[in-house]
């Protein structure tokens, strides 16, 4: 984005960028005072107002780009465009999400031109965030989350006991072989000149091609295949004990000075950082920030590996672990719960921490900590045995009721009890049959309500992002989908 607007990049008009302007502008786009518009901000959208600090430094920025000193300007242009090209070239043209490939295929577009490798490369891989679903074309917020998926699947057959029947040993073997394939071996191509945090040994959210470190999907990662290579009879140790070894240095070079953990990096500036956040409907995106729900996937994994291999570097997972158990009793709410902030919310961050907590022996009996949450769940069980919780519990910072019960919801409380070794068993007992019923013919659970968030909002399309797909298929000369046209002419996007 600072490349495209240090250049001034423009897209040439024609009949669709033309069409466009008169769709998304409610007066002739000619007639606007941009600048005006700087902080005219819909109310829906404005999440995180802009700080007295940002507004004025954006004055002297807008006075300094009256009188830009040109060889600075160069030089600021080709330091953005060598970042550019190392982040594409670190991630498999995937970049960390879909804002920056964007932006990233346009830079490329524009410098290497349409007929590059580097633009094609950007096409191919455009598609992989490109989804069809009820509400028409959407985006997703990564190129997929199958490390994360497969994670958990395999998880939940080794806990439910399904991984010890025979049928089901070639799926788990197969699982494991993707996730052999998918944890990241080396650190990234450019590593020394693109402030990237190390990459060797951990998994990503989604695939080893897109390469980002994430604490959390590493944790998760590592626990699927430390369960799958002991506790499934005949399974290889097709990853080996040093490389699990790698990913547990990953994990404790990730622990921040308070014991927590954040997503793919440490904490590497001060807070008031956070004064300069120029998004507007994203709050806590200018540095990294220590989530419970990161730090207890952490605290998980290493328990975990403590008991199969107790002598690889005991003292430091003791004490990181120590230390995370910490953070974790101190970012506990006063009402018990936990604050969420990749799930919704209070019921997605307590599951992980009363999991986490069962490891390290709290559980209702033995720490005030679990009682605590429990009760806490327990105040929210609703008379048909279920739970739901909204996403407006991200934007508030409290509990807030869905209008409706909702299964995912209903199995996360359920398992943090569980973990908990909650004594009375009646409420997991009617939140079970609440399960129970919603299950389909097929064997499947419907979709219900979004169970995902991040930096505190829902996951959603974005339609700036489809705006920047049609901009480059108009440059491309590449056709448009026919359900992509259908959905704009019906202003679905």
């Amino acid at each position: 984005m600072s490349y495209l607007y240090g250049i001034r990049y423009k897209m040439e008009e024609n009949d669709l960028i033309l069409s466009l302007r008169e769709e998304l502008y409610p007066q002739n786009y000619y007639s606007i005072d941009w600048p005006s518009q700087r902080n005219n901000i819909a109310a829906a959208d404005l999440y995180m107002p802009h700080t007295t600090v940002l507004d004025t430094l954006y004055l002297i920025l807008g006075a300094y780009e009256s009188c830009a000193i040109p060889p600075l300007r160069r030089a600021a242009l080709d330091k953005c465009y060598k970042l550019v090209v190392n982040e594409d070239e670190n991630t498999g043209y995937q970049t960390l999400g879909p804002v920056s490939k964007m932006m990233n295929l346009i830079v490329r577009a524009h410098v290497d031109g349409p007929e590059s490798e580097a633009y094609r490369l950007h096409m191919e891989t455009r598609d992989d965030f490109l989804w069809l679903g009820a509400d028409g074309m959407m985006m997703t917020g990564t190129n997929g989350s199958q490390l994360w998926d497969i994670g958990f699947i395999s998880q939940a057959l080794v806990e439910t006991g399904l991984a010890k029947e025979e049928e089901n040993r070639d799926s788990l073997i197969g699982a494991l072989k993707w996730l052999e394939m998918a944890q990241i071996k080396e650190h990234p191509k450019h590593f020394e000149v693109s402030y990237r945090h190390p990459t060797k040994g951990a998994w990503p959210f989604s695939t080893r091609t897109q390469g980002y470190t994430v604490s959390d999907c590493t944790g998760e990662g590592l626990k699927a295949v430390l369960y799958i290579q002991n506790d499934v009879a005949g399974a290889p140790k097709l990853v080996s004990y040093r490389r699990l070894a790698d990913a547990v240095d990953i994990l404790l070079g990730m622990q921040n000075s308070d014991g927590g953990f954040a997503s793919y990096e440490l904490i590497r500036g001060p807070g008031w950082l956070e004064w300069l956040n120029p998004a507007e409907v994203f709050g806590d995106i200018m540095i990294e920030h220590s989530y419970p729900e990161c730090t207890t996937s952490v605290i998980t994994a290493l328990s975990i590996f403590k008991k199969h291999y107790p002598d690889y570097r005991h003292k430091d997972i003791a004490r990181t672990i120590h230390r995370a158990v910490e953070f974790l009793h101190k970012s506990q709410r006063p009402e018990g719960g936990w604050f969420g902030s990749w799930g919704i919310c209070f019921t997605y961050a307590t599951q992980f921490a009363l999991e986490s907590l069962s490891l390290v022996g709290e559980t209702f009996e033995t720490s005030e900590y679990a009682r605590k949450a429990c009760k806490f769940l327990i105040s929210k069980q609703r008379a048909d045995g279920g739970w739901g919780e909204s996403y407006k519990s991200c934007e508030v910072g409290k509990w807030v009721e869905h209008a409706d019960t909702q299964v995912v919801q209903t199995c996360w409380a359920t398992m943090a009890l569980m973990y908990a070794e909650y004594p009375d068993f009646v409420p997991i007992e009617r939140a079970v049959k609440l399960v129970m019923s919603r299950q389909l013919a097929d064997g499947s659970w419907a979709q219900e309500a979004i169970e995902g968030v991040f930096n505190k909002k829902r996951r959603d399309c974005i339609p700036e992002l489809q705006v920047l797909i049609h901009y480059m298929d108009a440059r491309s000369g590449a056709p448009l989908p026919r359900e992509f046209k259908e959905q704009g002419k019906r202003g679905e996007w």
